[in-house]
Formats: structure tokens, sequence, C-alpha cells
């Protein structure tokens, strides 16, 4: 039970920053292009590479690891939001958006990932495959 209230602690956390993050953006951009959901993915892959990057190789136990990981990152990325705003997207015709988008969020989650990763094992001077 206790596992699960670091989970549910996180994740709302995590969602609240999601709407802050994806309101103050969205507000700030012009058009119909999802700007705050692409900007919370992108944002979401980095933090995950970080806290993986900066836990994955010392012992940092489940509390760490679920009120952040599942929790908080888990409530803060939009993949739901992602898909909808992608069918949105087409539904629209908007072509160039849509591809933009979808690659945007795609290979830019990734590559930002791997960036995050890198850098918190860096940060932990362990740079080291696990």
């Amino acid at each position: 039970m206790e596992r699960l209230l670091w989970v549910f602690a996180g994740g709302g956390l995590g969602a609240v920053a999601r709407y802050l993050m994806t309101e103050a953006i969205q507000v700030r951009a012009a058009g119909s292009f999802p700007y705050g959901t692409l900007s919370v993915n992108l944002v979401g892959a980095l933090a995950m590479g970080l806290l993986v990057g900066m836990t994955l190789l010392r012992e940092s136990g489940d509390t760490l690891r679920l009120s952040l990981g599942v929790g908080l990152l888990g409530g803060f990325t939009t993949y739901s939001a992602f898909s909808l705003d992608a069918v949105r997207l087409l539904e629209s015709r908007a072509w160039s958006a849509f591809g933009m988008y979808v690659l945007g969020t795609g290979i830019g989650s990734i590559l930002l990932c791997a960036l995050g990763l890198v850098a918190g094992r860096l940060l932990v001077g362990q740079f080291v495959k696990p």
C-alpha cells in the first residue's frame, strides 16, 4: 500500500505540473500547433533520462523510483494527449504540422532522454554502461 501512495503523490504533482506548463506555453503560442504538449513530452523525456542516469548506478530504493519515475513523470508526460493532438492535426489536414509534431515528439524525446541519461551519469561521476 505504501508503494501505491508514493505513485499517487508523485502522479498528482506531475499532472498539476503538466497542466501548468502546457497552459503557460500554449497561451503564448500562436495557432493550433500543440506546443504545450510537445514541450511537456520533451522535458519529461529529458527528466526521465536524468533520473535514471543519476540513480540507476547506485542504490536509490523504491521510494525515489516510484514517486519520481512512475508517479511524477508518469503524471507529467502526455502521450495520450499527444495522440489526440496528432489525430486532430490529421483531421484538420495540417499535414506538415502533423509530421513535424510526430517526428519532433518521437525523435526529440528519444534524443533528450539519451542526453539526460548521459548528463545524469556524468553528474554522479559514473559514466559506464549499466
